[in-house]
């Protein structure tokens, strides 16, 4: 008895050669087909063998079994003979009867070579030769049931306490084990097979991209030089004119004054001839003083009129190739990639609907090393439910990373698809939900008094930093965190004292911090280290409880009491805006303020009502109805620089942040908190950054909150 694997190993050599053999005898051959055709009595249709169905040859070449043949002698004979079952030929039956009929021996040997075929492919025991062997698959031993007396272990050793019972194990001979085994490693080899030849028609589909790429970056480069040869050419042809020019210039004198040399060569040499036959001395002596005359003319003809100095002269000191070096340094470069896309992987937050999702791409090696250099040519492409695809857009983060957004529009199963090279990354498509539920990013703070705690926090600032300050009232103090929410320090000062204050905003140059105390009723303004700058009130202020800064530097207070109040720095009052009551533009019970980039004067009441910078009413939303509006109220506005206004409402159904494009009063997303909820919401912030994150104060679970918001 031993191991599946132990038995394999035993003699392996032969039993490897007999596997082999058998495979190639029989893998073109039906064992079933085969015995019906050739090993069967057509008569009968009993297989032939050595005793009753023994194979008889008529003289027709016809094979009959001898117990067929006795049977047709005795009851069809004649005196002449038989009629073979399969022809109808006579056959005379000799004078030993149908014993003496002659054997088959090419059935014989057929049988003798299907029986020795079938005695090596099924494994018997070596000490019971005619006993198979059995395979039980529970606990993967081979054994002989005689040698075992039918159990896994040897006879001598059944007795054994520690054996476990083994009647519940799967047994089956152990040939057909092996055929499964054979037909297993068969299909398995196949699959490998295909997807040989598939990876390997992929690669030279792959090397043939690269010859044609590579092509397309030797012609780029041929007509880039092709295009510098014909710059440099034109740059020859000019200078080289320039050079005949100039040439042309200085000759041409240089010949002017050699026809003026040979015209007065001709002119000595008339006078020449003239004074030869000339025999008035005093006219000789006239030309005398004519050639003397003329010789102070002639030297001055003896130097020429132009010089002949002409050459290129190279402009710098720098050697020729160092110039066009330093000149083709930038003109371009070969890129290439190591990118294996198959390893390539794909990460992405929670997609939410109506709010941009991405999904940032790592790119890798064939060895599993990380990228650091971007430039590869990478596709995406999102997929609805539906089957429509929605916009992406892909931004290289040069550092081997790149990020995919976009923005799905409805709930639903999304599909991802992103390639590069053409080749899709490991797990694509990838398949994701959107969901309409906004939960927080991150949470910070409980109640308590030290680093973590908040007491009563209700409004929030965000400075161009990213650096938050929670307005932390029942401790008197501001908390200053980054925008993971890291402590970082407190910011005390008289003005904070008391408890009581419920309003901060940046100031006009976005480095000092406005605060509103609705106890003492003073406005407040102090640097972001909280060294005070400057403080104020007014006899009008009654609970003064938010505060924003216009366009113009001017304080815009919300006070519970009178309406919204518009001061100078100094504390003189500019305007009133609206008054307590029902009817539009009035309020009934003021929660925050803030001021769009026109100057708009935004206002957080049972709805959202907008004012223009000269206090008058413009338009009202937040409501489907006045009814629904009355039984909810509005708590905190911030708006970004993207034209959406956040604004935290409570009512019945509980505390959710809308998102509105103000413009147009349209409601753009919902942030449900989904998971934590809100208890008593009021001060939200988003960062002057512009990123895509909201801070919210949560009185009632005394913490800060991030949200994404678009």
């Amino acid at each position: 008895m031993g191991s599946m694997e132990d038995f394999l190993n035993h003699d392996g050599r032969e039993f490897r050669h007999s596997v082999r053999s058998t495979l190639v005898e029989t893998v073109s051959i039906n064992y079933e087909d085969f015995n019906e055709s050739f090993l069967t009595c057509s008569t009968c249709l009993c297989m032939f063998d050595a005793g009753e169905h023994c194979p008889k040859l008529l003289p027709c070449s016809h094979t009959v079994c001898i117990q067929c043949l006795q049977r047709i002698v005795a009851t069809d004979a004649r005196e002449l003979g038989f009629r073979c079952p399969i022809c109808r030929e006579l056959i005379k039956i000799p004078g030993g009867g149908v014993q003496a009929i002659p054997p088959s021996f090419l059935v014989n040997q057929l049988i003798d070579l299907m029986a020795k075929q079938i005695r090596e492919v099924i494994p018997n025991c070596s000490t019971h030769e005619n006993q198979e062997l059995m395979l039980c698959e529970t606990c993967d031993s081979v054994f002989c049931t005689l040698c075992t007396g039918g159990s896994h272990v040897p006879e001598e050793e059944e007795g054994n306490n520690n054996q476990s019972s083994t009647a519940d194990h799967t047994v089956i001979p152990l040939s057909i084990a092996r055929k499964r085994m054979s037909e297993i490693v068969i299909y398995k080899a196949n699959e490998c097979s295909s997807k040989l030849n598939a990876a390997d028609s992929i690669v030279n589909e792959e090397i043939d991209r690269l010859e044609h790429l590579a092509d397309a970056a030797f012609n780029s480069v041929n007509r880039l030089f092709e295009e510098l040869g014909d710059v440099m050419e034109k740059k020859r042809i000019e200078v080289i004119g320039d050079v005949r020019r100039r040439k042309d210039e200085k000759k041409q004198v240089l010949e002017q004054q050699l026809k003026q040399i040979e015209a007065e060569k001709s002119d000595v040499q008339t006078n020449v001839t003239t004074i030869k036959h000339q025999v008035d001395v005093k006219n000789v002596t006239t030309k005398i003083s004519e050639l003397n005359s003329k010789l102070e003319a002639i030297s001055q003809l003896s130097e020429p009129r132009e010089n002949s100095y002409i050459e290129f002269h190279k402009i710098g000191d720098k050697s020729f190739e160092a110039s066009v070096n330093r000149l083709l340094k930038d003109i371009g470069r070969i890129k290439t990639s190591k990118t294996f896309p198959s390893l390539c992987r794909a990460t992405m937050e929670t997609a939410i609907c109506n709010l941009e999702t991405i999904a940032v791409i790592q790119t890798l090696d064939f060895h599993g090393n990380i990228q650091d250099s971007g430039g590869d040519p990478i596709t995406a492409e999102v997929i609805t439910d539906k089957g429509s695809s929605i916009e992406t857009e892909i931004t290289d983060l040069e550092n081997g990373s790149y990020e995919v957004r976009f923005t799905p529009g409805s709930i639903g199963t999304y599909c991802l698809k992103v390639f590069i090279f053409a080749r899709p990354i490991k797990d694509c498509p990838l398949f994701f939900e959107v969901t309409r539920h906004n939960s927080p990013i991150l949470s910070f703070g409980s109640h308590g008094f030290d680093n973590q705690g908040f007491i009563q926090p209700c409004s929030i600032a965000v400075d161009r930093n990213d650096f938050l300050y929670v307005v932390d009232t029942g401790n008197s103090r501001i908390k200053v965190l980054t925008s993971n929410f890291d402590f970082s320090h407190h910011i005390t000062n008289e003005h904070l004292e008391g408890r009581s204050v419920t309003g901060v905003c940046l100031g006009t140059s976005k480095d000092s911090l406005v605060t509103v105390n609705w106890r003492t009723k003073m406005v407040s303004e102090m640097s972001l280290e909280g060294k005070q700058i400057g403080a104020f009130t007014h006899k009008e202020l009654i609970e003064p409880i938010a505060v924003a800064i216009n366009p113009d530097g001017d304080f815009v207070v919300a006070d519970n009491g009178v309406g919204v109040l518009v001061f100078e720095p100094c504390g003189k009052l500019i305007r009133k805006i609206g008054k307590k009551g029902t009817e539009k533009g009035e309020f009934r019970e003021l929660f925050s303020v803030c001021v769009s980039q026109q100057g708009e004067i935004i206002v957080a009441d049972t709805r959202i009502v907008v004012f223009d910078k000269n206090g008058n009413f413009v338009r009202e939303f937040g409501w489907k109805t006045p009814k629904e509006g009355s039984r909810g109220r509005y708590q905190g506005l911030a708006m970004d620089n993207n034209g959406l206004l956040l604004a935290v409402r409570s009512d019945k159904a509980g505390s959710y942040i809308q998102v509105f494009n103000y413009e147009e009063g349209t409601l753009h997303s919902v942030i449900d908190s989904h998971g934590s909820k809100l208890k008593r919401p009021t001060g939200i912030s988003v960062s002057p950054s512009g990123d895509r994150h909201a801070y919210l104060v949560d009185i009632g679970n005394e913490c800060v909150r991030k949200f994404r918001y678009k």
